[in-house]
């Protein structure tokens, strides 16, 4: 690779203290130009969503996340006014928290935090709690993401002491099973402790839920809105993100900051100072607008663990859908998986560079190594000069096999930055999404999953009936038989495990 190429595809945001070196990617000299038109109807798209047009047909929502840190772009007064509002209440009940005015049992201060939510009611949460919080934290997280009773006892026995600890349940319709489970659960914790949950316990979900008639029937320290025009894999900027983010202790206020300066710089028709527009058609390229390669997140910072595993379900729930917008069947999507550097390097950045040849990566480098001094672990070399040796090291050796990558340069590691990432993947999702003719905002896959859980419990309850009735026949066969369920004897014998083994 040349200098002048490096020069050429460099695109640098002072506003945000990022760089996006996509010069690694090995398309043509006239690749951008021959895309112009496609990201140019991208843009269009863009700015009707963020105009309010309908954006999940399926029921029938707009799509707003974008005005969670502009209200003023929102289509109606309502709107703006419902966002601002929310943003004021997270700061005076966290301030309210903080000074011992909202307290727990025995007027004393609350110093824990369980947050209990599934998918984007957790992800979002849980990477910006890890990438931003410390010691210091004004409450310390913990999160029920999962309804598995092994890691609930888990979590709950790292918690301990649970008088001091306030709980947040995040769900927006109310009956999402995972959370709705985790909070019964939660209940039973509390009980058992002898403590009242619902002195401890907090609502975020939509207005007139089930979760919001429960918090108002049995008095519920607060709740807070969840819209349905914010999905949950973008809603780390609303309540959802912001109310724990808040109880923690972080600085939400630049992290919106952060969001809304990367909409503004993202929004550039120009491409080549318009870094989501760069990455969607990166990606375009190295997946020939089909998916074919997988997308490897390489952050070389501890903070941002979690980056990849949030990333997995804004990508893979937006992008993985069978239909396009004309209803032609393409099975579209972009798988992600990472880890961090440079631990990586001694697990499967051998196979990134000498195997299959079926991904690209992106690079995550922060300049900032700490916000004290380094001490030198070799003469005039730091840790953190290692770990930059290693970033630029591997990216070599995988520009030399023929691996293409992307690195994206932020100065520090703070909520503004933070703030900034998530926006720029949630931009170039959206974008990436309009040159593949799909719609990134409605999620099919996952509800026909719900419904066939559903019907498997449904079976289960008709075998326990069955054996309540028929204690001796255990013949999975037989019982599908006699349920007129032959074609699920596979799932009747997998339930009659499940009850020998509870």
């Amino acid at each position: 690779m040349t200098w002048n190429r490096f020069q050429q595809y460099l695109c640098h945001c002072p506003e945000l203290g990022l760089w996006l070196d996509y010069s690694r990617m090995q398309f043509d000299d006239d690749y951008l130009n021959r895309m112009e038109p496609a990201l140019q109807k991208a843009f269009s798209a863009m700015q009707a969503l963020e105009r309010g047009a309908i954006a999940n047909p399926d029921e029938n929502r707009m799509v707003g996340h974008y005005w969670l840190r502009a209200p003023e772009l929102a289509p109606t007064n309502e709107i703006r006014q419902e966002i601002v509002t929310t943003v004021d209440r997270i700061e005076s009940f966290t301030a309210a928290i903080h000074a011992g005015t909202i307290t727990a049992p025995g007027n004393r201060l609350f110093k824990k935090l369980l947050v209990i939510g599934i998918g984007g009611s957790a992800l979002g949460p849980q990477f910006v709690a890890d990438a931003l919080g410390s010691c210091t934290d004004k409450l310390v997280p913990f999160f029920l993401d999962n309804t598995d009773p092994d890691g609930m006892d888990r979590v709950f026995g790292q918690i301990n002491d649970l008088s001091d600890c306030l709980v947040l349940v995040i769900s927006k319709s109310g009956s999402t099973k995972e959370t709705r489970n985790g909070m019964l659960e939660a209940k039973a914790a509390w009980q058992r402790a002898g403590l009242d949950f619902s002195k401890q316990a907090v609502a975020i979900t939509g207005a007139g839920s089930e979760l919001d008639s429960l918090a108002t029937t049995e008095g519920w320290l607060d709740r807070f809105p969840m819209w349905d025009w914010v999905g949950g894999r973008t809603s780390v900027t609303s309540a959802v993100g912001l109310l724990p983010a808040a109880l923690q202790g972080l600085d939400i206020r630049a992290l919106l900051k952060g969001a809304q300066i990367c909409d503004q710089v993202t929004r550039s028709t120009i491409i080549s100072f318009n870094p989501a527009a760069l990455m969607a058609l990166m990606w375009h390229h190295a997946t020939g607008g089909s998916g074919s390669k997988d997308l490897v997140m390489l952050p070389y910072k501890d903070r941002l663990l979690l980056f990849s595993r949030y990333l997995q379900q804004l990508i893979m729930e937006s992008l993985g859908k069978q239909l396009d917008l004309d209803g032609k069947e393409v099975n579209q999507g972009l798988s992600v998986y990472g880890n961090k550097g440079s631990t990586d390097q001694h697990a499967y950045v051998q196979q990134l560079r000498d195997g299959v040849h079926n991904f690209f990566v992106t690079f995550i480098e922060v300049l900032q190594d700490r916000t004290g001094n380094s001490i030198e672990v070799d003469p005039g070399v730091t840790s953190g000069d290692y770990l930059f040796g290693f970033l630029y090291g591997t990216r070599k050796a995988l520009s030399e096999n023929g691996r293409e990558s992307m690195t994206i340069t932020v100065e520090k590691l703070d909520a503004a930055t933070i703030g900034a990432l998530i926006a720029l993947f949630e931009r170039t999702v959206g974008l990436y999404a309009s040159l593949i003719n799909i719609n990134a905002y409605h999620q099919p896959g996952v509800e026909a999953g719900k419904k066939a859980a559903s019907a498997v419990l449904e079976l289960q309850k008709k075998v326990q009936n069955w054996l309540a009735e028929h204690p001796d026949q255990t013949d999975a066969a037989e019982i599908a038989q006699h349920l007129a369920a032959p074609d699920e004897t596979e799932t009747v014998y997998a339930i009659l495990r499940r009850l020998q083994a509870r």
